[in-house]
């Protein structure tokens, strides 16, 4: 799965070993959500075109194996995805389609009850596919499902970053403080940044997580952050219903400039810091949440 590296001779590094240590680490985030309906798929489209557009070069895993809907909103038509990966028909590589900026999408199946219901040595089987990618990636963006299943929790705990999405209904508070305490407890997530959907304000969007973050305070020990707010905006929903991207349709717009600012501050983010600089750190992880699944 590693790529092989060499010891050096006479003190020299082999070609080998050099590419692999000059490779730069990749960030994978996890974007997930403690209920449904609060625009977690949104969110995570839009801000991986937000970060494609800054330069990243940036891959989006649809992560809600059974009922995915990445390349619905952005109007795609994959002629593979990760179902087929998992039958044999294809490698995870021929599933990658081209997104808006070149950011790249692995769909995953829509309806296939199966793929919902994988089981944690599948989950490793799926994630090890990842090994193979040779396109090059410097940040991986995760799709998740939402709730506390295991596959949410395992892609969480294998990700640098997981940013919990919310929005203005008790049912999303407690939903989210509930998926935080269970990666917080079970899974050993330290940190969580909080972004509030579809809000008035910047204002309310803090208040949102002012709420989450006095009871994580109080009762868990994990670090929340405030990401920021997406303002609610007619042109979002436009873009939507046009199956596209509001930071292609609509760059001027209020939400188009809230995604554009999320990819600065990810941007300024402390550099991921991992033994070897492709994909391997993450199917690792992946695999050590998998067994302990």
């Amino acid at each position: 799965m590693s790529p092989e590296i060499h010891p050096p001779r006479d003190g020299v590094r082999v070609p080998e070993q050099a590419a692999a240590l000059a490779r730069p680490p990749v960030r994978v985030i996890a974007v997930t959500s403690g209920k449904g309906g609060v625009g977690k798929t949104n969110v995570s489209v839009n801000l991986g075109v937000a970060l494609a557009a800054a330069g990243r070069k940036t891959l989006l895993l649809d992560a809600d194996l059974g009922l995915a809907n990445v390349d619905v909103m952005l109007g795609l038509s994959p002629r593979f995805t990760l179902a087929d990966v998992m039958a044999g028909r294809c490698a995870l590589a021929d599933t990658i389609l081209d997104g808006p900026h070149g950011l790249g999408i692995v769909p995953a199946a829509s309806g296939k009850r199966h793929m919902a219901e994988l089981s944690p040595a599948e989950h490793v089987g799926l994630i090890r596919a990842f090994s193979e990618i040779e396109r090059p990636v410097d940040t991986l963006l995760v799709d998740t499902g939402a709730g506390i299943n295991d596959a949410v929790l395992t892609f969480c705990q294998a990700a640098q970053d997981v940013i919990v999405v919310v929005c203005d209904e008790p049912a999303s508070i407690t939903d989210a403080y509930a998926l935080i305490k269970v990666l917080s407890r079970e899974r050993g997530v330290e940190r969580v940044q909080v972004l509030a959907n579809q809000v008035g304000s910047v204002a309310e969007g803090r208040q949102l997580y002012d709420k989450l973050a006095r009871v994580t305070d109080k009762f868990l020990d994990v670090t929340l952050g405030f990401l920021g707010a997406v303002p609610y905006d007619e042109y979002l929903r436009r873009a939507v219903q046009r199956q596209s991207p509001v930071t292609v349709t609509f760059p001027s717009s209020p939400s188009a400039r809230a995604f554009r600012d999320f990819a600065g501050r990810i941007e300024r983010w402390q550099p991921p810091s991992a033994p070897r600089g492709h994909l391997e750190f993450f199917v690792e992880r992946m695999i050590a949440g998998g067994v302990a699944a």
